[in-house]
């Protein structure tokens, strides 16, 4: 882990806790399972971040979960997932999930292909309340309508918006709006352009979590390369900038 100053915290890629047995490679982001470091365990109500590569035809058994926000987005190939509210269905590339833990859920997550490995980002978040009723929703975001801007997909912030960008592109009103989260927290996705410049305007008394899921971008003064986490507090605005076509993932959390 890389401190620079003391608003950025920078983990590159190669120092990610890595685990990989016959069907699974994931690499966490914070303290899980049997995994455990004491300086890294949650950053706010952020308490889980997984990179997911699940191998065809397998995936996790029936388990449970309490008192959590579990947010589920698929980068490439379809996750199908059953639970004991009677819900089944399949997440597909570029779909995102919120599921509510609440009082109880139990649910299994499984590849859906016997040909392709399916890859995939799980996020969990404490809620703001506790004894919430279990349930999940669903929604599709395409690849275009996060172009050049930093797109609000999940959100328990009222108003969300697309932060400014300097592109002449940005969230059209034609886009769904974002899923609902118990937590005054919201991601953001997006596909930066080299001829886009994004500042993402924050607080001082907020944090973000930015995860560079593929190419290179520049986030302030720092350089981040695909596979890199920046956490960062004590900002106002986030300048984000790449020198190709990249794509990230960014959580605002109080």
């Amino acid at each position: 882990m890389e401190a620079i100053q003391n608003m950025y915290q920078i983990t590159r890629n190669q120092d990610r806790y890595h685990f990989e047995n016959d069907w699974l490679s994931t690499y966490w982001h914070f303290s899980f399972d049997h995994y455990y470091d004491q300086e890294n365990v949650n950053f706010g109500p952020l308490r889980v971040f997984n990179d997911d590569v699940i191998q065809a035809d397998k995936g996790f058994g029936t388990h449970g979960h309490k008192e959590m926000e579990i947010v589920t987005y698929v980068l490439d190939g379809e996750l199908e997932h059953r639970d004991s509210t009677g819900g089944h269905g399949t997440i597909s590339s570029r779909e995102v999930q919120r599921m509510t833990a609440g009082t109880g859920i139990r649910h299994s997550e499984f590849n859906a292909s016997r040909v392709n490995p399916v890859h995939l980002l799980q996020v969990w978040i404490l809620p703001s309340q506790p004894n919430l009723k279990p349930g999940y929703e669903q929604r599709r975001f395409s690849p275009k309508q996060r172009e050049g801007t930093l797109l609000p997909v999940v959100s328990g912030r009222n108003g969300a918006h697309s932060p400014a960008n300097n592109s002449g592109t940005g969230r059209s009103g034609a886009d769904p709006a974002p899923l609902g989260i118990h937590q005054d927290a919201t991601f953001y996705v997006s596909t930066i352009r080299p001829e886009d410049n994004l500042v993402f305007p924050t607080a001082a008394d907020r944090r973000a979590y930015l995860f560079v899921i593929s190419g290179s971008i520049q986030a302030g003064k720092h350089l981040l390369e695909a596979g890199d986490v920046a956490k960062i507090w004590q900002e106002t605005s986030v300048p984000l900038k790449a020198s190709e076509r990249s794509e990230i993932i960014l959580i605002d959390l109080p």
